[in-house]
């Protein structure tokens, strides 16, 4: 019986992903259509609402259809409280778990990443802090970039 209820789940599991993550594409692709300043200012107003809600509710859809159930105790710092928001050990497909509920913080990311195809297209509305692993001065660059956004007071996301 549990191999029947396999056969029919895994299919139903994995369209529903599908079409979920198709949702999160299209929304991140209309939230940064013709965005001023793409990557050097921040998003704001309905943009940026919209990457907030779209996305993070999508990504708990997504987590529950998979069979995961987060609950979370206690409350996340405000952005004022803690601009930058550390995660560890962030290697695996959890962090989006910790991306949804503290309502789609900008990361820290390879470069690389953005040109994936859909997934690069979610990962750049979420105003990643891009990391060069060609670039010598990548390092350096990289701890500016989250200097200047911690310091922002507000006007990027929190910095996971």
């Amino acid at each position: 019986q549990t191999v029947l209820q396999g056969i029919i789940l895994l299919p139903l599991r994995v369209i529903c992903i599908v079409f979920i993550l198709l949702l999160a594409w299209l929304s991140a692709s209309i939230a940064t259509c013709c965005q001023p300043g793409r990557g050097f200012l921040p998003l704001k107003g309905w943009r940026r609402r919209m990457i907030q809600t779209t996305l993070s509710s999508l990504t708990h859809m997504a987590y529950f259809v998979m069979g995961f159930q987060v609950k979370v105790k206690g409350k996340a710092a405000s952005i004022q409280e803690a601009p930058i928001f550390v995660a560890a050990p962030h290697s695996s497909f959890f962090d989006a778990i910790i991306c949804a509920l503290t309502g789609m913080p900008s990361i820290v990311s390879r470069a690389e990443n953005l040109s994936t195809p859909v997934f690069g297209t979610i990962l750049g509305s979420l105003q990643p802090v891009a990391v060069s692993r060609q670039d010598p001065d990548s390092r350096k660059n990289t701890v500016a970039e989250i200097t200047r956004r911690a310091l922002s007071r507000g006007q990027w996301p929190q910095v996971i």
